[in-house]
């Protein structure tokens, strides 16, 4: 399990250093000048000149890129071109937002997909499984963005069940914090329960016409206990490297919902420097972003060691 872990560990280097420099590269190619975006179009040359060698834009791509590289090796992000605030307290805190978000639609999906899946699963074939099969191609099928409009408007808007924008910090309101992450949650989590109530139903019914399952009820145990105690722990394997996808399919989606419910989070940083050219809070972004979804695959690869101990051995 050690060299598992120190094995993924170090593949993670190489794929972070690549997504610096691609985005590096990418942000220098748009036709944004965050100069202009700053100054104003009417700014003379001479000013433009004076403010990029304030920057540190004037200096060649390549010595730009290594100064950024150093400095965030010792944990500095840069400071953002338009509020000069340091980056990293600043996307500290928008991932927070962004991470309970995406946590709490994961676990609302899971309340729902696993269950639903193994209900399925259990009743193949029946009414119950068409109902279910149903049921996820509809949240399939159904985009995150609309959802989350619909359940602004009709639980926000007219029922006034829930806020419509805005965030409360936990430590400030925890109930008005709970309340506030409801509708996105459940925007995001509709998607990743179809999925993975399809996934856990495709697994369980492979576990349970598998032939251990077989030789079980062969010696009389009961259907229930074969459920929980076998089938089921045996079909979590594949379901695993579903949730990680997911979960990082999550922390991209919350992007577009944040924006809907106006949650000052990691979207809205995202979107905000894009639209400004804060090359700085864009470049940091993005490497927060990759660096949340290779921990989200680190640790599935350790769960997935944890259950199949043939992978241990990899």
């Amino acid at each position: 399990m050690r060299r598992l872990v120190v094995s993924r560990l170090l593949s993670v280097i190489p794929i972070l250093l690549a997504v610096s420099l691609f985005t590096f590269l990418l942000t220098r190619m748009t036709s944004t000048d965050p100069v202009t975006q700053i100054l104003g179009p009417g700014a003379s040359d001479a000013d433009r000149a004076e403010y990029a060698q304030k920057l540190g834009l004037d200096l060649p791509l390549a010595q730009q890129f290594l100064a950024w590289l150093g400095a965030a090796l010792r944990g500095d992000l840069g400071v953002s071109l338009y509020t000069a605030l340091p980056v990293a307290p600043t996307l500290l805190d928008g991932v927070s937002v962004t991470l309970c978000l995406a946590l709490a639609g994961m676990v609302l999906a899971l309340c729902m997909g696993i269950p639903l899946g193994i209900w399925a699963a259990v009743r193949h074939g029946s009414w119950a499984d068409r109902l279910l099969s149903t049921i996820v191609s509809l949240g399939l099928a159904v985009p995150s963005i609309w959802l989350a409009l619909l359940l602004s408007l009709a639980f926000a808007v007219h029922l006034q069940w829930f806020q419509v924008v805005g965030y409360t910090p936990f430590s400030q309101d925890p109930v008005n914090w709970a309340r506030g992450l409801v509708l996105p949650a459940f925007a995001l989590s509709v998607h990743t329960a179809s999925v993975l109530a399809r996934q856990t139903r495709s697994a369980m019914i492979d576990a349970m016409h598998s032939s251990y399952v077989h030789a079980l009820r062969a010696r009389g145990l009961p259907p229930r206990l074969i459920v929980v105690r076998y089938a089921v722990r045996n079909a979590m394997s594949p379901v695993l490297s579903v949730m990680a996808i997911q979960m990082s399919v999550l922390v991209g989606a919350s992007v577009a919902v944040e924006r809907i419910f106006a949650v000052p989070a990691l979207g809205t940083l995202l979107i905000d420097s894009v639209v400004r050219g804060d090359f700085p809070v864009l470049q940091g972004a993005v490497v927060v972003v990759a660096t949340i979804v290779l921990l989200v695959n680190l640790a599935t690869d350790v769960g997935y060691g944890l259950v199949n101990p043939k992978v241990r051995a990899h």
